[in-house]
């Protein structure tokens, strides 16, 4: 992307902002049981609906940019790393089966980037039919069982008794990922910011948006240093 549009990168980093309170709460209820509390309805919203809306920002910005296989192979790459760490926590008895990440954003984020140079070329009422077919495929997947091969676990068909705390199969999240570049194509065609008049120099928005601009790293960095804090804290009380 040669000039970066203020708005997407300010969104992308309300999302992964919000994914870090997430988890930070996540954390403190479940995962180390430092209280007990009731999950409050906002936190709720974001954890079903943040990664859809960070899916649908990442399909607008790749019409936007180039590379996208090497920004893929790398988010897919970072996701890999997700699953190690998170298996490690399982096998040193630190965390519960439930808490290893099979396929979660980052793999299913990376994957929707490798996949989209099949569909670039596609107008953008294509993508958008595509994408809606594909968001409603997944859906009725969710009806289905009884299908136990561990493969059809990234396409949105888990196996009896499928356990993950981050869990974004292609069904129906590419579809998410479709929309948002049919937005993309439509919307932002002229490559321009459709907020001109909103001063990108203002602190909240340069803040959400150094944010966006970063937010893979955050994902990545965020969740070792919230263990590091709730462990350092587990071991002074």
């Amino acid at each position: 992307m040669k000039k970066r549009i203020w708005e997407l990168d300010a969104l992308r980093g309300l999302c992964i902002l919000g994914m870090v309170v997430v988890h930070f709460i996540y954390d403190l209820v479940d995962l180390y049981a430092l209280v007990d509390w009731e999950y409050p309805p906002l936190f709720t919203f974001v954890q079903q609906w943040g990664g859809v809306l960070f899916l649908l920002i990442s399909g607008i910005c790749v019409t936007l940019g180039s590379r996208c296989i090497r920004r893929g192979l790398l988010v897919f790459a970072c996701g890999l790393v997700v699953s190690a760490v998170t298996y490690g926590m399982y096998y040193f008895n630190f965390a519960g089966k439930g808490m290893i990440i099979y396929f979660g954003v980052l793999h299913c984020l990376g994957a929707c980037m490798l996949l989209w140079p099949i569909f670039r070329r596609l107008p953008h009422w294509a993508l958008a039919l595509v994408g809606l077919v594909l968001v409603i495929a997944g859906l009725q997947l969710k009806t289905l069982s009884g299908i136990e091969h561990p493969w059809f676990m990234i396409f949105g068909l888990p196996w009896a008794g499928f356990a993950s705390s981050d869990y974004f199969p292609l069904l129906p999240y590419f579809g998410f990922f479709l929309i948002g570049s049919a937005l993309g194509k439509s919307l932002y065609r002229k490559k321009e910011s459709l907020l001109p008049r909103v001063n990108p120099k203002n602190l909240i928005v340069r803040f959400l948006s150094l944010c966006g601009k970063h937010s893979l790293w955050i994902y990545m960095l965020h969740q070792p240093l919230l263990s590091g804090i709730f462990y350092l804290i587990i071991t002074l009380s």
